[in-house]
């Protein structure tokens, strides 16, 4: 099977840079898969979790906060706001994230303030659901 060249990018650093028999992404309209020969596009993309598979097994996963994905027939390339191995996220820390984004919402002072705590708290509560998810695979 030809394989897509596949780059995860953080602002601070590179996380994986492989060759994948395919790519699953968490797309903002939903979750695709990248294989050598996909249409071009530009996506944003959802907290959740992003797969690389090879021999039709899952080989890697981490868990994404957002960013872009750019796809070309030979390449893809996450450009991630934040990025972490699947196996370093416990249950706990992200609960610990929940918890943090639901004090600062509760402290929020003004409407920028509340808006942005509304938003981490949202990204919190996607990111608990998609480990609990995935945890279970």
């Amino acid at each position: 099977m030809a394989k897509v060249a596949f780059r995860l990018v953080m602002p601070e650093r590179e996380l994986l840079d492989t060759e994948a028999d395919m790519v699953v992404v968490p797309g903002s309209e939903g979750d695709f898969g990248v294989l050598r020969g996909h249409a071009p596009l530009i996506s944003t993309i959802r907290p959740g979790v992003l797969e690389v598979i090879q021999d039709n097994k899952v080989e890697r996963r981490f868990i994404i906060v957002g960013g872009f994905a750019e796809v070309t027939p030979e390449r893809c390339t996450v450009l991630a706001d934040e990025a972490l191995p699947f196996e370093e996220v416990t249950a706990e820390q992200l609960a610990d994230r929940e918890r943090a984004a639901e004090r600062d919402l509760s402290d929020a002072a003004t409407d920028a303030e509340k808006a942005a705590a509304q938003k981490d708290l949202a990204v919190a509560k996607d990111l608990r659901r998609a480990q609990a998810y995935y945890a279970g695979r």
